[in-house]
């Protein structure tokens, strides 16, 4: 769990960690050098011995704490808790039941609920949106190959801080330090174009917290996400034609989801009078953003050259 944010919601996510009905799991809190030391000091005073506290000496920021969570793991497969979501009492064992029963996954999405800032459930249009996308399954399934990358390259529908990764992969492919916002995605399009299977769950047994005070969301305001987002599909549609899978090239070049989004951002940029984040919104809503990157080669076993 890497820690830099709210104190009570970070208290709660700890706490639904420990209310787990299966007593099979460590915790491990990374505490990004938030300013104030009380946080880890109610952590160090639970005396859990399953629960570790780490204060890292320099902020690392958001994938540099990711990758410090990766080199920690122990066990064969690892969540990287968001430090203001909530895991159901059954999470922990409802994950070891679908690896029971899946034995050659790679990643896992359970099945998650939304909440707001307060805690309450709600359905933004961000989630509508991930609904629409989300492969409709009856009980848990597993997905692979273009199928799944042209999936998850339409919609993105996965709750990031919800997923057991096979921490075998999370190392083998890492967390990139060009990325904030797309950095899930990268990930398991690196597993995906290797191989990797995902299994996706429709048991709820994740709770995840949507507010304003994300990374992407803030991003998405002033428009610089999306920069960011036309470089990374300009990139999948190079990787995606590479493999031959021209469905998945073809969504990546598109990304339509990604432009929508931008296109409902546009009301409260003009609002703000922001001229610069209006331009980079409007020109990614039509297809003419320019990657800032220059084209990147693949080997699509080992990813780029």
């Amino acid at each position: 769990m890497p820690f830099y944010g709210d104190p009570a919601l970070f208290r709660l996510a700890v706490q639904s960690v420990l209310d787990q009905d299966d007593p099979r799991w460590r915790l491990v809190v990374i505490d990004d050098l938030y300013p104030d030391t009380g946080p880890g000091e109610w952590v160090i005073g639970l005396d859990e011995p399953r629960i570790t506290y780490i204060r890292n000496e320099v902020n690392l920021g958001v994938s540099g704490n990711f990758r410090k969570c990766t080199e920690l793991a122990t066990a064969e497969f690892t969540t990287i808790v968001g430090c203001d979501d909530l895991l159901r009492p059954n999470y922990v064992s409802r994950i070891h039941k679908l690896l029971d029963d899946f034995p050659d996954a790679d990643f896992v999405q359970p099945g998650v609920s939304v909440m707001d800032a307060s805690g309450h459930d709600t359905l933004p249009l961000a989630d509508r949106v991930k609904g629409w996308y989300r492969p409709n399954v009856a009980g848990a399934t597993a997905l692979s190959g273009e199928p799944l990358a042209a999936s998850l390259l339409a919609g993105a529908w996965t709750y990031f801080p919800s997923i057991a990764w096979r921490t075998a992969r999370l190392r083998r492919h890492g967390f990139r330090t060009d990325l904030d916002v797309a950095l899930d995605l990268a990930l398991m399009i690196d597993i995906v174009a290797t191989g990797g299977r995902l299994v996706l769950d429709d048991v709820p047994s994740f709770q995840y917290r949507r507010h304003s005070g994300s990374v992407s969301s803030w991003k998405a305001n002033d428009g610089s996400r999306f920069i960011e987002e036309s470089d990374f599909f300009a990139e999948c549609a190079q990787r995606m034609t590479a493999l031959h899978w021209s469905k998945a090239a073809r969504i990546a070049r598109r990304h339509l989801s990604s432009r929508l989004n931008a296109l409902t951002r546009l009301p409260s940029s003009i609002g703000a009078g922001d001229r610069n984040g209006t331009a980079l919104l409007l020109r990614h809503v039509i297809g003419r953003a320019t990657p800032s990157s220059a084209p990147i080669a693949y080997n699509n076993s080992k990813g780029p050259l």
